[in-house]
């Protein structure tokens, strides 16, 4: 039997960022991570495709917020407390300059999540965390006022136990034998599978300003638009599948996008284009782009109103014209089913949020048991704000642990 003060189950962000800075706050504390897999912090290595997006230029609380689909109201008091400058700040100071990139992304200067990583494991070895790998957690239970931990070669005991697992079904079914409530998880960050002619040729486009609403609810987002070989994706579609995560499970992903391309009404786009057939009716309706749309999405938006390639401006009839504006301000488009969002996979799920105390993450049920990270019923749109829940969770954690 191992003894130790505080144990953590999970080698990832959130895991490693509560270690390491229980080993700096609380030095006289003895502290473990408990690893199922050989490596840790994989999620770090893979995020911001290899760069780690670590955290996202948003530095005022309440804006923060809102990034969360679940959590916005619960996360405001922790992030007055750590939140996007302070972790800046803590990397910085541990060198490990940080840059803004032009959308708001924060990654290291490196371009190398192996630089994050590199600095855990020596702020780990500096603040004597034993981190243990192999270590795959089989049960855990309280005994008195000390927590039991059984993996599958060992046996230990801690006066304090951090779970930090992210979105694993098997510690969530060990947690609600400790009558803790499970809100059960679906996938929050997806991109849609859309098959349409319109869209089947022009994978690669981009439109910059974009609406998407889901027919017959009030889900609507916007941003840029990617369209794809399977579909659509980019921040617009991503935001709407985090927001809209529980409503298009019930769905089982199968449902109608409205996309206004252009961000107009229909009768704002229809009389701009009636202006457009008297300044251009000379001049092919297919050749001559509008509204600052990539060529490509304008000429099949084009075919797709019934306008040939060879019509002139001068040609178009009303029926014409008001099928091009719904084209640019109201096309529908069949989503079936889902494709996850690279391998940043994220769900919304988890302990429900009534059962923390988000002073200081300690579970309202049991003493001495704190969560931090994606464990919990919080997500976010990508954009590194799921990493800034974790830094946000684990300080909290880390700072509160001895009291």
């Amino acid at each position: 039997m191992k003894q130790y003060d505080v144990i953590i189950i999970g080698g990832g962000a959130a895991g490693f960022f509560a270690a390491v800075n229980i080993g700096e706050l609380h030095p006289n504390l003895k502290v473990a991570i408990l690893e199922r897999g050989k490596d840790v912090l994989g999620k770090v290595k893979v995020s911001g495709g290899g760069r780690c997006n670590v955290t996202h230029a948003e530095f005022i609380p309440q804006e923060l917020t809102t990034y969360y689909p679940r959590g916005e109201k619960e996360l405001l008091g922790p992030f007055h407390t750590f939140m996007t400058g302070d972790t800046m700040g803590w990397f910085e100071a541990r060198g490990v300059p940080l840059k803004i990139e032009d959308d708001g992304r924060i990654f290291p200067t490196s371009n190398n999540s192996q630089t994050i990583i590199d600095c855990f494991l020596n702020e780990a070895d500096k603040h004597n965390v034993d981190v243990l790998t192999n270590q795959s957690v089989i049960s855990f239970e309280k005994i008195n006022t000390q927590w039991s931990i059984s993996t599958k070669t060992d046996q230990f005991l801690a006066n304090k136990l951090i779970v930090a697992t992210g979105s694993n079904p098997k510690i969530w079914s060990f947690l609600q034998q400790l009558e803790h409530t499970i809100i059960k998880p679906v996938p929050s960050l997806f991109t849609f599978n859309i098959n349409d002619q319109r869209i089947k040729d022009i994978p690669g486009v981009v439109a910059q300003n974009v609406t998407v609403k889901v027919v017959d609810s009030k889900l609507e987002s916007s941003g840029p638009l990617l369209i794809t070989h399977w579909g659509m994706s980019a921040p617009s579609i991503l935001k709407l599948s985090a927001f809209g995560a529980l409503e298009l499970a019930k769905r089982d992903y199968k449902f109608d996008i409205e996309v206004n391309f252009i961000n107009q009404e229909f009768e704002t786009a229809l009389s701009d284009l009636k202006d457009i057939k008297q300044d251009l009716s000379k001049k092919t309706v297919f050749k001559a782009t509008q509204f600052d749309l990539p060529k490509r999405l304008w000429k099949t938006l084009v075919l797709a109103a019934d306008i040939t390639e060879d019509n002139r401006w001068a040609d178009l009839n009303k029926i014409q014209l008001e099928a091009l504006a719904g084209q640019l301000t109201k096309a529908v488009f069949k989503v079936d089913g889902k494709s996850t969002f690279k391998e940043e996979f994220v769900t919304a799920g988890g302990i429900d949020l009534k059962e923390v105390n988000f002073k200081n993450y300690q579970s309202k049920i049991h003493d001495n048991l704190y969560f931090a990270g994606e464990i919990i019923n919080v997500d976010a749109v990508t954009g590194g704000f799921n990493f800034q829940n974790a830094w946000t969770s684990a300080y909290i954690v880390a700072k509160n642990i001895d009291n």
